[in-house]
Protein backbone atom coordinates (compact mmCIF):
# COMPACT_ATOMS: atom_id res chain seq x y z
CA UNK A 1 0.00 0.00 0.00
CA UNK A 2 2.03 3.07 -0.98
CA UNK A 3 -0.81 5.46 -1.20
CA UNK A 4 -0.05 8.89 -0.28
CA UNK A 5 -1.80 9.85 2.70
CA UNK A 6 -1.18 13.50 3.34
CA UNK A 7 -4.39 15.05 1.47
CA UNK A 8 -6.27 12.77 3.81
CA UNK A 9 -8.51 13.45 6.82
CA UNK A 10 -9.66 10.97 9.19
CA UNK A 11 -12.50 11.65 11.57
CA UNK A 12 -13.33 10.20 15.06
CA UNK A 13 -16.45 9.00 15.65
CA UNK A 14 -18.00 11.82 17.86
CA UNK A 15 -17.16 13.65 14.94
CA UNK A 16 -19.17 11.99 12.58
CA UNK A 17 -21.81 11.95 14.80
CA UNK A 18 -21.36 15.79 15.56
CA UNK A 19 -21.40 16.42 11.43
CA UNK A 20 -24.38 13.96 10.68
CA UNK A 21 -25.97 15.33 13.73
CA UNK A 22 -26.86 11.59 14.68
CA UNK A 23 -25.94 9.76 18.03
CA UNK A 24 -22.25 7.96 18.48
CA UNK A 25 -24.48 4.91 18.42
CA UNK A 26 -25.69 5.40 14.64
CA UNK A 27 -21.88 5.89 13.59
CA UNK A 28 -21.17 2.60 14.99
CA UNK A 29 -23.86 0.65 13.58
CA UNK A 30 -22.85 2.59 9.81
CA UNK A 31 -19.25 1.32 10.59
CA UNK A 32 -20.51 -2.30 11.71
CA UNK A 33 -22.49 -3.19 8.74
CA UNK A 34 -19.97 -1.63 6.23
CA UNK A 35 -22.25 1.23 4.92
CA UNK A 36 -19.60 3.84 6.00
CA UNK A 37 -15.55 2.32 5.99
CA UNK A 38 -13.60 3.00 8.54
CA UNK A 39 -10.18 2.17 9.86
CA UNK A 40 -9.54 0.83 13.10
CA UNK A 41 -6.75 1.66 15.11
CA UNK A 42 -6.48 -0.34 18.85
CA UNK A 43 -10.44 0.34 20.06
CA UNK A 44 -10.79 3.22 17.91
CA UNK A 45 -12.52 3.97 15.00
CA UNK A 46 -11.11 6.33 12.36
CA UNK A 47 -13.60 7.52 9.49
CA UNK A 48 -12.08 9.27 6.32
CA UNK A 49 -14.04 12.29 5.82
CA UNK A 50 -14.46 11.33 1.88
CA UNK A 51 -16.74 8.24 3.26
CA UNK A 52 -18.93 10.52 5.67
CA UNK A 53 -19.19 12.57 2.07
CA UNK A 54 -20.16 9.72 -0.20
CA UNK A 55 -22.58 8.36 2.77
CA UNK A 56 -23.91 11.29 2.77
CA UNK A 57 -24.40 11.93 -1.08
CA UNK A 58 -25.47 8.72 -1.41
CA UNK A 59 -28.73 9.29 0.69
CA UNK A 60 -29.37 12.65 -0.25
CA UNK A 61 -33.29 11.65 -1.27
CA UNK A 62 -35.11 14.66 -3.97
CA UNK A 63 -38.36 14.96 -3.03
CA UNK A 64 -39.47 17.95 -5.23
Amino acid sequence: MSGDLSGMRFLTVAEVADMMRVSRMTVYRLVHSGELPAIRFGRSFRVPESAVRAVVDAHIVDVG
